[in-house]
């Protein structure tokens, strides 16, 4: 695996160690430590030169790490398409949520593991780049379309915007569409492992695509919650 990441990180001695330990996997990792020259960094990149993947923490001295993810995902092109795996110091839980309606991908709390670092880039450039194959189909739901080649979303022809991971769980639920899925097994389905005790992630992001796909979100018709279970998308659809 050969990927460029990006780290925005104002301490230089986690990022020097970040930097080191990843290197190893041959994971080749930009340092900024602030959200000025991190965000400088992307909008100066040509798509050829945009890094892989952003690692982004939540303290910055000049911007908060919430700003920091929304400007990036209002970034013009594939700037904003850009994976965004967020560090949280912070103990509350409501500054993960509001990371992931704001479109990270994926949190990971400090301290860390270095090594859990490496399973979750992994795990999402693996979602990348696993759906580019020829014989991935256009999976269709009355105007939805998902292109798993592409890795687009229309609906009646209008192209919606999903992050990466947003993506990978309307994946997941449409290649089983009509089948209830407990949380549990959605992300068992994405990324290959279960939920943490943190697990309200999936209904922020189901909020998302709902509000992307949905003529109204609050009365949706696509993807159905079950009550006590978890959701299904349904296969008849307008």
């Amino acid at each position: 695996m050969h990927a460029q990441l990006l780290m925005i990180e104002d301490d230089a001695r986690l990022a020097q160690m970040v930097g080191e330990y990843l290197g190893l996997s041959g994971l080749r990792v930009m340092h900024r430590a602030d959200g000025a020259s991190g965000l400088a960094q992307l909008q100066g990149a040509g798509s050829g030169a945009l890094p892989d993947l952003v690692i982004l923490d939540l303290m910055l001295p000049d911007m908060d790490g919430l700003e920091l993810c929304r400007r990036i995902r209002a970034l013009p092109g594939s700037a904003a398409q850009l994976p965004v795996l967020m560090l949280t110091a912070k103990g509350d839980p409501m500054d993960r949520v509001i990371g992931l309606e704001l479109g990270a991908d994926d949190y990971l709390p400090k301290p860390f593991e270095p090594r859990e670092l490496l399973a979750r880039i992994r795990a999402i450039l693996r979602r990348r780049t696993s759906g580019a194959t020829p014989a991935a189909q256009a999976l269709r739901f009355g105007t939805l379309e998902i292109d798993r080649n592409a890795r687009s979303v229309t609906v009646a022809g209008q192209q919606v915007e999903l992050t990466s991971y947003q993506f990978d769980l309307l994946v997941a639920l449409a290649e089983r569409a009509g089948r209830v899925l407990t949380r549990e097994q959605i992300m068992e389905a994405v990324r290959g492992r279960g939920l943490e005790a943190f697990d309200r992630s999936i209904d922020v992001h189901m909020g998302r695509i709902r509000a992307a796909i949905e003529a109204d979100a609050k009365k949706p018709r696509r993807i159905l919650t079950v009550r006590g279970v978890g959701y299904v998308l349904a296969r008849q659809q307008d």
